[in-house]
């Protein structure tokens, strides 16, 4: 179930607007090679990026699996901010420094903070002084992403008095609709981008050459088909919080009979009524399609639920 904060916060992400203090971590990335750096390294064609824009980019190992997803943001003719899910900043870092050789570029974490704007509201919302405002466009849930310098006077200095703040609930149970995975949590080591809605969002397939590019380009070539997909689970729960399935339930075939994934993002969403999920899942299910969601409860008793995987995002 969900608590009156929780209700408010997700009315306001859905129809008005509502902030949320994410944990992003933030690297500074510059010098005088720093543009043709990037531009090898990265899945996004940083080298077209005008001053104050941002875009998305993947960060790949030679084999093609994903070792950082990422937000480039350009400040200056030779440096750039990125900014990536909490706890990427390090292996961002290490990822980028493993090909530098003789290259004159440097690598610096940044104590930055983010504030999160969601909601058709969002820009009504924002009152400045973050040294980046990076638009955001989740499927169904626009906004920006606020960056800088903790403020003197705490988050609340970035957005307008008034706006709503929600709580981690309803900021994950939005996440989950739109589709937005998390790094180390709905994305790991062994992860391709094919696999994720990433590849529409964050992969350029004009630029030049960078590091783990074939991979991409072969299966993009060959449609995209993949032997898993992250998708929606949502679970037919009632309104009883113990049926709520915990992260790392196991997701079987509506019979049973075959584990196809586990569900890596959980939340109760008070627009379904019900919980939602994110999960990579064998191609033997198509969603939309009935599933079985399996796991142990606190006491130790077996528990099952069935439920329905679907295509993302599941609000558009």
């Amino acid at each position: 179930m969900t608590g009156p904060a929780t209700d408010g916060g997700y009315a306001a992400l859905r129809d008005g607007a509502a902030a949320h203090v994410l944990a992003r971590d933030v690297l500074a990335v510059s010098g005088p090679d720093a543009v043709a750096y990037l531009q090898g390294q990265c899945s996004q064609d940083v080298e077209g990026l005008e001053v104050g824009r941002s875009t998305e980019a993947l960060l790949l190992s030679p084999q093609g699996k994903l070792e950082a997803w990422v937000r480039v943001t350009r400040t200056g003719e030779d440096a750039f901010v990125l900014d990536t899910d909490a706890g990427m900043g390090e292996p961002a870092i290490g990822r980028l420094a493993r090909f530098r050789l003789r290259t004159r570029v440097a690598f610096a974490s940044l104590d930055w903070a983010c504030v999160a704007v969601r909601g058709p509201g969002a820009a009504g919302a924002v009152a400045g002084g973050a040294a980046v405002v990076a638009p955001v466009d989740w499927p169904g849930l626009a906004g920006a992403d606020l960056l800088g310098p903790p403020p003197a006077g705490g988050p609340t200095a970035w957005v307008v008095p008034g706006t709503v703040w929600c709580d981690g609930a309803a900021w994950e149970a939005a996440r989950i609709e739109a589709g937005i995975p998390v790094s180390g949590r709905d994305l790991g080591p062994s992860t391709i981008p094919a696999e994720t809605d990433l590849v529409a969002r964050a992969v350029s397939f004009t630029k030049g050459c960078y590091t783990g590019q074939e991979l991409v380009a072969r299966i993009e070539a060959r449609g995209s088909h993949v032997a898993r997909r992250l998708c929606g689970v949502v679970v037919d729960d009632g309104d009883d919080p113990a049926g709520a399935p915990p992260v790392g339930a196991v997701v079987q075939t509506r019979d049973g009979a075959t584990e196809v994934g586990t569900l890596t993002s959980v939340a109760r969403s008070p627009g379904f009524g019900a919980t939602v999920a994110l999960a990579t899942l064998h191609r033997r299910v198509s969603p939309p399609e009935g599933v079985t969601v399996v796991w142990t409860d606190a006491a130790g008793a077996p528990r099952r639920a069935t439920a329905e995987a679907r295509p993302l995002p599941l609000v558009d």
